[in-house]
């Protein structure tokens, strides 16, 4: 007879243990240490297995969650981590950096009285115990069952599309340009949200799965998408990402001292600069202001901070509700004495006559009424001009998708943000016979799991298309 669990009647969620703030932003460990086993255990007893499953419907790719959280109350922990991965090729990475509050946890009956069940924490408490404690997977040889499949970029969606498609029987090479894999997974996100280490490990896994990777590879430069299929390659996936940064085009951004949040975050995270003994070359600023309200904003300004800087501005032109990050990275960022600055918006970057920066000239703004989309538009406040003291500036308003591959490939058409259409009705047939793209590339700059359900679309749509 099946054991009963017991449900566990707390409305808020089991508590997790943190680095304390002043301690933490000194240095790049992970922030969040995870559940014990009897923590997790408590939250996990806290779902009340719907009947209708909401959660599973709220994830991009459809984690089987309350069966899953149902083995870890039992304390099966490893048949947990394998229904995770029965749909997600990514669960240690995902339940560090989706943002559950937006997905699965919305949906979550429990949080109609209370708070969700820590659907992410649960996903994390799994793979770190599979990490741990699980038998590693026998490496398989390259299956050539179906046909040889090229995936450009080994980011979420990259890593998505290849994992389901090598389970299907491909043989799948995939190319990144970078000397490491892992796309915005290594570059992007910094040690102290996602450890390198758990990166390494999952893709190690789609390895054993017989996934190849050919790192150091500009696809349009190295090799074209032509030369991909004069290869033998039967089918191509782009998920090439959203690496080209933006910058507001005001006076002052040529000035020494100022990055993108790309530039920074590359040099922090992939050459490793956070690391005293490497010789990446970086400057660890006093003062510095980083633009933009999101995600990537708040890694940078929680980087910086933990590189030395004094004092480090969010400097973002609408109010708080309107933070286009999580709120988990906007409650860290303040525990980690980040200033910031709201309803403000830089009209010109300061420098002195060695061409360095050395402030930011800022405007006060307002919300005026929503428009025909529910958003109100930040306006400037005349004559609310001031000075923020800084000797460095990172902007992160955005990214685009560079435009080496379309240049090089006929008959790929993007629109007119660069972005790569695809079709309607699968969301990842472009207009180039045979080829198909997902993620950032099509997107814009958006989530890992929306990018990794790209790319696990993809997948499919290869496999119906090679048939």
């Amino acid at each position: 007879m099946e054991e009963k669990i017991k449900i566990n009647p707390a409305l808020q969620k089991t508590p997790v243990a943190e680095q304390p703030p002043l301690v933490r932003n000194r240095n790049f460990e992970e922030v969040c240490l995870g559940y014990t086993e009897e923590e997790a255990k408590a939250e996990a007893a806290r779902c009340l297995n719907c009947k209708n499953h909401p959660c599973t419907e709220g994830c991009p790719v459809n984690v089987k969650i309350p069966e899953f959280i149902a083995l870890i109350a039992k304390g099966d922990f490893e048949a947990a981590y394998q229904k995770i991965t029965e749909t997600n090729a990514l669960p240690a990475v995902c339940g560090r950096v989706c943002p559950q509050e937006r997905q699965c946890e919305s949906k979550c009956v429990r949080g109609i009285k209370g708070e969700p069940v820590a659907i992410g924490r649960l996903e994390r408490f799994a793979a770190d115990w599979h990490r741990a404690n699980g038998k590693k997977a026998e490496t398989a040889a390259a299956q050539n069952v179906k046909g040889k499949v090229a995936v450009i970029g080994s980011g979420p969606s990259g890593l998505a599309c290849a994992g389901d498609l090598a389970a299907n029987g491909y043989q799948v090479t995939v190319f990144e340009a970078l000397h490491t894999a892992g796309g915005v997974l290594s570059y992007g996100i910094p040690e102290f949200r996602l450890p390198k280490a758990i990166v390494a490990e999952e893709i190690d896994a789609l390895k054993a799965k017989g996934v190849t990777f050919e790192l150091n590879t500009i696809i349009g430069r190295t090799i074209t998408i032509d030369g991909l299929f004069e290869e033998g390659y039967k089918a191509v996936f782009v998920g090439s990402g959203a690496g080209l940064p933006s910058f507001m085009g005001i006076e002052g951004e040529t000035l020494n001292g100022v990055y993108s949040a790309n530039e920074f975050l590359t040099r922090v995270n992939l050459m490793k600069a956070y690391l005293r003994d490497y010789e990446t070359p970086i400057i660890r600023h006093k003062n510095v202001v980083v633009v933009g309200g999101g995600n990537v904003a708040m890694d940078a300004a929680r980087s910086a901070m933990r590189l030395g800087a004094d004092n480090v501005y969010i400097v973002y032109r609408r109010g708080e509700e309107e933070l286009p990050a999580r709120k988990e990275e906007i409650h860290h960022a303040k525990e980690e004495q980040i200033d910031f600055r709201l309803l403000t918006n830089p009209v010109k970057i300061l420098g002195d006559e060695n061409g360095k920066v050395t402030g930011v000239e800022c405007v006060r703004m307002e919300l005026g009424e929503p428009d025909a989309s529910g958003r109100r538009s930040p306006t400037e406040i005349k004559g609310s001009n001031f000075v923020i003291d800084a000797d460095a500036v990172i902007m992160s308003i955005g990214t685009s998708p560079n435009p080496l591959i379309r240049t090089t490939t006929e008959g790929l058409q993007t629109n007119k943000r660069g972005c790569l259409i695809v079709k309607e009705d699968d969301g990842v047939t472009t207009t180039r016979e045979g080829v198909f793209a997902g993620g950032d590339a099509v997107t814009g700059a958006a989530t890992v799991i929306l990018a990794m359900g790209a790319g696990k679309k993809a997948a499919k749509a290869i496999d119906d298309y090679l048939k």
